[in-house]
């Protein structure tokens, strides 16, 4: 059976000055496919096997080719975008027809040139998609460990939940909406440490290193603005954690301790108002 969206091997049943027609042994005609003449490997006789992508040319009929896509049936990769239209967003999957992402499996607005992590699958027309919406396509985590580094694509977001991320593209993971201190979007490399790896091989993970090492990036953060505000930051670390959030980036303990670092260099002092600079 020739398989779409896959590598087919198949033999030669006969030639046309068009091209060449592959199938399985004893194919009938129903059962073969076109492989365009521009595409035929130099003295190819009948009989003779041949590895074949299958997909749908322009008029939606199965075809051959021996071009290599970007991606096939089942896989997940990054593809960039080259068009968004009414019916949904056209990818480059590396072959002269741009793959279709409809609307429907879209998990955010998509931007023409940027690149998304995405798997393919077959409509229920059979013709070749991809989705971006990868939760059930994902694995579970291997080799890592809680408190290791990781690199990975963000591929949804959901509010109330947080930034669902495939590590190395491959692996299930999550950025709780509390672990979220500035804004991710869809389509970004991130990069952090594991924190927890569930029961069902699933991570949890913060974009900030641990606080004894995160803390001397904060307090640097943390100086520099009070610094833009000619030294006189305008509240304390009593202030509303969105108040601190929207101007740092950080939760309020990890404001809290970034301040008690900078006191305890005596590079800041704190008054019931404000927090100024020394010096």
């Amino acid at each position: 059976m020739i398989e779409i969206g896959k590598w087919n091997n198949l033999k030669v049943i006969r030639s046309k000055d068009f091209g060449i027609y592959l199938g399985e042994e004893d194919s009938r005609t129903a059962d073969t496919v076109l492989l365009p003449r521009k595409q035929v490997p130099d003295g190819i006789k009948a009989g003779a096997s041949l590895d074949v992508f299958i997909y749908r040319d322009s008029q939606d009929r199965l075809i051959a080719t021996t071009n290599k896509p970007l991606i096939t049936m089942g896989e997940i990769k990054k593809l960039k975008v080259k068009s968004v239209t009414s019916i949904g967003a056209f990818m480059d999957w590396g072959l002269e027809k741009d793959i279709l992402l409809p609307f429907k499996e879209q998990t955010a607005k998509l931007s023409e040139g940027r690149e998304y992590l995405v798997v393919m699958y077959a409509d229920k027309s059979d013709r070749l998609c991809v989705s971006m919406k990868l939760y059930n396509h994902l694995k579970p985590i291997e080799g890592y460990n809680e408190g290791d580094s990781f690199k990975g694509t963000v591929y949804e977001y959901k509010k109330g939940m947080g930034a669902f991320v495939a590590i190395d593209d491959l692996y299930s993971a999550l950025i709780h909406e509390s672990e979220l201190y500035n804004k991710v979007y869809v389509g970004d490399v991130v990069s952090g440490r594991i924190i927890k790896i569930r029961e069902d091989g699933k991570a949890d993970l913060s974009l900030r290193e641990p606080a004894y090492i995160q803390i001397n990036e904060d307090s640097e953060m943390v100086y520099d603005i009070i610094k833009s505000y000619q030294g006189v930051l305008p509240f304390t670390d009593k202030a509303d954690k969105e108040l601190i959030k929207k101007e740092f980036g950080l939760s309020k303990n990890a404001f809290k301790r970034a301040v008690g670092h900078l006191l305890k260099e005596r590079r800041v002092e704190i008054t019931d108002s404000t927090i100024n600079i020394v010096g």
